[in-house]
């Protein structure tokens, strides 16, 4: 038996060092790693990804905790398990994950049944570490399902998380003054549950009635340009008192209920694939492209472009030319 099937047959057998292993090896991109989760892909598939998003400060991994230990309650069988991939900022020292989520989440360490990986975005546009598309590949090869992935709360960019989730939860916290900036972000259009945490504030009621108006504007828009129909719950929940997690895991639930009972499911993975292979795609063509140009004839072009002798366009066809 090779190496690779050996990490590979411990993984789907729910070994959990095995699992933490190889996620380390996505993120550092060693040798092996493409292997290993060639023969993870085929047991891959399963999982509900569920994509938690929204700016900072709305009190997201604390609602990740709560939803956590409410889903757990939820499920019916004893070795149902739950994954979690929390996306921090990267560090301007180390490059690597702050961890802040995990110190948050750390009730959960001693629990078999949830596994918490933090993740360092290293800069990927979106929120989402690039390696988060293969480490839900290995999580949902190890049995975990669902699989929830919070972002960094980065702003404008983290609508990358749709092209990832099945059920994609926009999270909103009154006093920010975000309810307007999340409209022009497009983290409306983009939710499937919308979230408005920490509505035990005085201005919870007044963030709630803004959201909802400007919701119904955005579905009307969206059944204008479809012609289907599509309303999105909007819950008020406070984690710190635990207060309508319950109904927003029933809102996870039917959500996937309806994913399933349509064939939105499938478009969702079909765009979802379309979305990881054309980004692989860009990244091994660009690596390609780099690894067989000079980089002295690069520098050269671009001190071109910075004393505006060639336009930035005019230096991409040039590079492109020289690299034939």
């Amino acid at each position: 038996m090779s190496h690779s099937q050996s990490i590979a047959d411990r993984v789907i057998q729910g070994d959990r060092l095995a699992l933490a292993r190889l996620i380390t090896h996505i993120e550092n991109h060693i040798e092996d790693t493409r292997q290993v989760l060639d023969m993870l892909y085929p047991r891959s598939g399963e999982a509900h990804i569920i994509g938690v998003t929204g700016p900072s400060g709305t009190g997201k991994s604390t609602l990740v905790n709560v939803l956590t230990i409410e889903l757990l309650k939820s499920k019916s069988s004893e070795d149902s398990r739950i994954g979690i991939i929390a996306v921090d900022p990267t560090s301007p020292f180390t490059g690597g994950a702050l961890l802040g989520d995990r110190v948050r989440m750390q009730r959960h360490s001693q629990d078999s049944r949830v596994f918490i990986r933090s993740m360092a975005s290293r800069g990927a546009a979106g929120g989402i570490a690039r390696a988060a598309h293969d480490v839900v590949i290995a999580m949902d090869a190890a049995g975990y399902n669902p699989i929830i992935i919070e972002t960094v709360g980065a702003g404008q960019s983290e609508v990358a998380i749709a092209s990832l989730a099945h059920t994609t939860m926009v999270i909103e916290a009154p006093g920010l003054g975000d309810d307007v900036q999340a409209a022009k972000a497009g983290l409306l259009e983009i939710a499937d549950i919308l979230v408005v945490n920490k509505s035990d504030k005085p201005a919870a009621e007044t963030t709630t009635a803004s959201l909802r108006r400007m919701l119904k504007f955005t579905e009307e828009i969206q059944e204008q340009e479809s012609g289907v129909q599509c309303k999105v719950p909007l819950i008020n929940t406070s984690a710190i008192n635990h207060a309508g997690v319950d109904q927003l895991v029933e809102a996870i639930t039917a959500h996937q209920a309806y994913l399933r009972s349509s064939d939105m499911r499938k478009k969702s993975n079909l765009q979802r694939l379309r979305n990881q292979l054309d980004t692989m795609l860009r990244d091994a063509l660009f690596a390609q492209w780099q690894s067989g140009f000079d980089q002295k004839a690069y520098d050269a072009i671009i001190l071109q472009v910075m004393r505006r002798e060639v336009s930035p366009y005019q230096a991409v066809e040039m590079l492109l030319r020289q690299a034939h």
